[in-house]
């Protein structure tokens, strides 16, 4: 049995998201809380002829503690979107709080779930979270995931034409560092099965994968941000996590984890200074079983991108840090 638990689940991501959750069939219960909407949300999906038992609570009557009593896995798409203009730094004062309240409702009712975050900015709201579930005493790094898989998907969608795969998620690009613009860095030189991105093409992929989100928010001209790629991502992602859960071997995901508390992390933290990162990881039945280093043998251009990522990174890690631990601050 497996219990899943969408927080925002109301919102532009999280009515997308919720409707693939419940058509999944490696899903059987589906609880669905968030400020507004949610009891019509799940009523509106509970008509859908699949597995999953839904419910849909808002926060009257102890709604976080009965939908997250008994989950196995959390994701969290709560939070404003991104209208014109704004980075993703701009949401942190707003989604920043949303976080650290439901991930101490986490804390407090499923402690053992794996959490998947999605608000942004994920370079500063995973480490919230984490400072969150260590100040309550249950922090397991393995199971605490920061969802980069959108950066990812977006890599082999524009990388298609050189791959030449029908489906783009059979060529495996992966995607390190960060969540945001310049912390966001494809690595074009470790695709496989391998094909060239030509010289003159290079620069704009890569802005491409870095800011693909701004290309959504000006596509709706106002009316929101990438809400159902999003959405897309995170099932994918999520899907990924309950699969390795129940055991099955060889799932490999770049995810944004805490490094020194997941095997092989240490490495990856020595190579590049910062403790949260995205990365390949080999899933498990108990979350992130290995964190694995790519960084040997990229290229010059390469090396640059992650240099810049980190000094982003840094500054992104430290204010979620700072906002728990010094909150007259914030």
């Amino acid at each position: 049995m497996v219990k899943a638990v969408v927080l925002g689940a109301s919102g532009g991501i999280g009515q997308p998201l919720s409707l693939l959750l419940k058509a999944s069939p490696l899903v059987d219960e589906l609880a669905l809380y968030d400020v507004v909407n949610t009891p019509g949300v799940a009523a509106d999906l509970s008509h859908i002829s699949s597995t999953a038992k839904i419910t849909g609570y808002l926060p009257k009557d102890d709604g976080l503690k009965n939908a997250l009593t008994g989950a196995d896995i959390v994701v969290i798409p709560a939070g404003i979107p991104r209208k014109p203009g704004m980075t993703r730094d701009d949401l942190f004062k707003i989604n920043a709080g949303i976080v650290r309240d439901l991930a101490t409702g986490i804390a407090a009712h499923s402690p053992k779930a794996f959490v998947l975050v999605i608000s942004n900015p994920v370079n500063s709201t995973v480490p919230i979270a984490a400072e969150v579930l260590k100040a309550a005493g249950v922090f397991d790094p393995k199971r605490l995931f920061g969802v980069t898989t959108l950066d990812v998907v977006r890599a082999e969608t524009f990388t298609q034409v050189y791959s030449g795969k029908k489906v783009p998620s059979d060529a495996t690009v992966p995607v390190i560092g960060g969540h945001s613009g310049p912390t966001i860095v494809p690595l074009f030189s470790k695709v496989s099965p391998k094909f060239e991105i030509p010289a003159d093409k290079y620069e704009d992929l890569v802005h491409r994968v870095q800011f693909g989100g701004d290309e959504v928010v000006k596509a709706k001209d106002g009316a929101g941000s990438a809400t159902l790629s999003m959405a897309y991502a995170g099932f994918r992602f999520a899907e990924a996590v309950i699969k390795a859960s129940k055991g099955e071997k060889g799932i490999v995901e770049p995810t944004f984890v805490y490094l020194p508390g997941v095997a092989g992390g240490d490495e990856i933290v020595k190579a590049t200074g910062v403790e949260f990162f995205s990365t390949p990881v080999e899933l498990g039945p108990n979350g992130a079983e290995k964190a694995i280093n790519i960084l040997d043998g990229v290229t010059a251009r390469e090396q640059e991108l992650i240099a810049e990522a980190i000094k982003g990174l840094q500054t992104n890690i430290e204010t979620g840090v700072q906002f728990i631990k010094n909150p007259a601050t914030k």
